[in-house]
């Protein structure tokens, strides 16, 4: 075995709680606490499923800084502070995390799929707390196996790297080669690319696999990188949403893997978050590469949880709304 499912933990949903009233709720008085086993179909809500993903062998294969594996815990204890701008039409779910024991990732990132299948099959969104960025494929693997062979997924990476490596095991760095290798169905959409991130090589690479991306820089045109986002998403059946927390500039990011002093600001992340979280095929999102051991103050961590609210509050918006 070399992976474990730990239950959610009581513990980190705690906050401030200033009285009974639901205009002063908070995500931890909400937030309710399941089994992963023991999910049940609610119908009559919008219903969003956190699953964590404490990994880090990816990133330690791929000769980062190992520290993601602490993450989703420590961005749940942020998210359970924030105060709760929804009303009982939502369902907020914490079902645990899946551990990776030694240095099997792959089994793993399989079982991550697993749980990610389940909790779409109860017609719920998978929210994925990363770990590192080889979250992404587990994660793709879950959303591929609940669709089928036939539809077509399209990937977007808010990131400032490609992740189309070639190596001789998985890592954090070639999870989006191996799904467009293996799928022939799948395609990729990276916003945040910074020029000196990535090697030619890999500018190369990105080429060769049809893939479409926009640099750190020009990320800030929104008309047009929206248009681009758009033209992407019409391709394709669905749509998962990943974000890579390096893209974020280290000021505001320092604890990630590889922080990246040009990288983008948290507001035009939150922008990218809003427009696409209001396509009505996405089908699930993950956060990575959040480091607790290398944050300051938990800035890195608390603009995790602040990010993850902002995904939750437009994709309920959206719910809402009349279609």
């Amino acid at each position: 075995m070399f992976f474990i499912y730990t239950k959610p933990r009581p513990e980190l949903w705690k906050g401030r709680h200033d009285g009974d009233d639901p205009l002063h709720a908070r995500f931890f008085q909400k937030m309710e606490l399941q089994d992963i086993h023991m999910l049940q179909e609610d119908k009559h809500r919008d219903t969003y499923t956190l699953i964590g993903f404490a990994c880090d062998e990816g990133v330690r294969r791929n000769k980062g800084r190992p520290g993601a594996a602490k993450a989703p815990d420590e961005i749940r204890k942020y998210l359970a502070n924030l105060p709760f701008h929804f009303d009982e039409t939502i369902r907020l779910i914490d079902a645990g995390n899946i551990v990776c024991e030694g240095t099997n990732l792959e089994d793993a990132q399989r079982e991550l799929g697993k749980y990610i299948k389940q909790i779409l099959q109860m017609s719920a969104f998978p929210a994925v707390l990363g770990g590192g960025h080889e979250t992404l494929y587990g994660h793709y693997l879950g959303v591929r196996s609940y669709l089928g062979e036939s539809p077509s997924i399209g990937i977007i990476n808010i990131d400032a790297h490609f992740d189309l490596r070639e190596e001789c095991v998985p890592t954090s760095g070639t999870m989006f080669r191996q799904i467009l290798e293996e799928d022939t169905k799948a395609g990729y959409l990276v916003l945040g690319i910074q020029r000196f991130g990535n090697t030619k090589k890999l500018f190369a690479t990105a080429e060769e696999y049809n893939c479409t991306y926009v640099l750190e820089e020009d990320v800030v045109n929104f008309p047009e990188t929206f248009r681009i986002i758009d033209q992407f998403t019409e391709r394709f059946d669905a749509l998962i949403l990943t974000l890579c927390t390096d893209a974020i500039t280290s000021v505001a990011a320092p604890g990630v893997s590889a922080p990246s002093p040009f990288g983008l600001n948290p507001k035009t992340v939150r922008m990218l978050i809003r427009h696409i979280a209001n396509k009505d095929h996405l089908k699930s999102f993950d956060i990575s590469e959040v480091n607790p051991l290398f944050d300051i103050d938990g800035r890195t961590t608390r603009l995790a949880a602040y990010l993850l609210a902002e995904l939750l509050h437009t994709r309920h918006l959206r719910w809402k709304s009349p279609r």
